[in-house]
Order: structure tokens, then sequence, then C-alpha cells
């Protein structure tokens, strides 16, 4: 119990997996959330992960009373976590034209933003009065400038950017950091149907150790990779006559059932 300890959701596959690992080889316990606890405690297993130093829990980061309870849970069997990392989401492309999308559209905000607020809460009054702990929320790239058919993933990145913001000014006080990580194309299944070329694409593991170090530095916000970063300061200085130009003709994100 002495070992620092890391609660992750969307833990079953992609960023979620590659950070339990990463932070597993750290030394740290793990509490791993995810709708497919089976598929996470399997992989656990076929890592050969000690047992005594990963739970995994059953929920949906839609369900607010499904995503409390799991951090409920946490904190009673395994304590109150060092860090917790909101890493669940989802991505699909919109067309606004189209009825349907707006379930979609309410999907995505219910999982990418509501389901983060919801990852938090359960620990952060717990965090205040211990005067420490770190939250850290997943953004991306696409929170940087809105991409044609794009429009529910993109809106929701940039606000998880702005409420991280708002959260880490209201936790500064209290000794409780809240650390922004806006992660480029990362070879993971949300990204792997893209028909567009993604540049400076990197591996799971690879993203991992670079958000490792950003988390246990305490940055405030961090993009990986900084490639990525360097590009989306350059669009977003674009006037948007030239951002539109620039995207005429690019390939839109797959509409769910595409």
């Amino acid at each position: 119990m002495s070992a620092p300890l890391i609660f992750i959701t969307g833990a079953s596959s992609g960023i979620g997996q590659a950070l339990a690992a990463r932070f597993y080889q750290a030394g740290y316990r793990l509490a791993l959330v995810a709708r497919r606890a089976a598929e996470v405690q399997a992989w656990a297993q076929s890592q050969g992960l000690d047992a005594a130093r990963v739970a995994v829990y059953a929920a949906d980061v839609r369900d607010v009373a499904a995503i409390t309870g799991a951090g409920r849970a946490c904190i009673a069997a395994q304590g109150l976590p060092d860090v917790v990392i909101a890493n669940a989401g989802i991505s699909a492309g919109i067309d606004t034209a189209v009825l349907g999308d707006l379930e979609v559209m309410r999907a995505t905000y219910e999982t990418n933003n509501l389901g983060m607020a919801a990852t938090f809460q359960p620990f952060l009054g717990a965090m205040r009065v211990r005067r420490s702990g770190t939250l850290v929320g997943i953004a991306s790239v696409a929170g940087i400038r809105g991409l044609p058919g794009h429009a529910a993933y993109c809106s929701s990145k940039a606000a998880v950017i702005s409420y991280c913001e708002s959260l880490r000014g209201e936790c500064r006080p209290d000794g409780v950091k809240v650390v922004t990580i806006g992660p480029g194309y990362i070879d993971t299944p949300l990204t792997q149907e893209n028909p567009y070329s993604m540049p400076f694409l990197m591996q799971p593991g690879d993203f991992a150790d670079k958000a490792f170090k950003a988390v246990t530095a305490g940055v405030s916000y961090r993009v990986i990779p900084w490639q990525m970063g360097v590009v989306a300061k350059l669009l977003r200085m674009l006037p948007n006559w030239l951002f539109d130009a620039l995207l005429v003709g690019r390939p839109r994100k797959p509409r769910q059932g595409e």
C-alpha cells in the first residue's frame, strides 16, 4: 500500500493501456476502469502483472453513477489515488444535416467532457484535504482548431482544454495539480481508420513514456509529440481564409457506421 496509486479510465486499449503499462513499470499500483472490464483483466494477466497491484473496475464514463461509484470503490479498496487520468474518449465524424448524428455528438460530449468531470469528482475533495494529487485530462491537438466533418470531436477536445485550465486555477490553492495532455496522432484503434495522412504518427508506448514524464513532472500542458504542438500553434496563427483554403478537399473523419 506504500506504492503510489494511479486511476485510469479507458484502460482496455490504446493510450489507456499503454499508460497503465508505463506507470506499472514505474512501480505504481493500478486502478483500471473500462466498460470491457474482462478484457482489461485478461490483458493484465497476459502481461504477468502482479494481481496485488492491479484492480479493475467496470464502468461507462457516460454513466455518472457508475463512474463516480467506481471512484468511490477505488478509494475504499485501494486508497486515494496519487494520479487520476481521465483518458476514456470516443471519436466519430458527424454531419449536422443528419439528424442521427446529433446523438453521436451527444455521446461524444457525454464521454469526452461529462465523463472527465465525473471521473475526477470522487477524488477532488479528498485530494484537497490531503493537499496533494494530480488530475490528468487527455485532450487532443484536434481541440486547437476545428476540422471539417470532425465538429463533435474537435469541439469536445477544445472543451477539455478549457475545462482543465479552469480546474487548474481552482485547484492550485489546495496543492492539487491539473495536467492537460494533448496527443497528436497515436497509432490506436481510434486513429487507424482515418482516411487522411497523419504526420508524426506515434506508437502508444512512446507516447506513454513521454506522458509519464510530463505527468510526474507536474507540467500544466503538454502536446505529444512536440512537433504536433508546433504544427498546432502555426495553424492557430493562420487567418481563417487561409486555414479554410488549406482544408478544401481534405478527407473527413468517417461517420459512425461508415
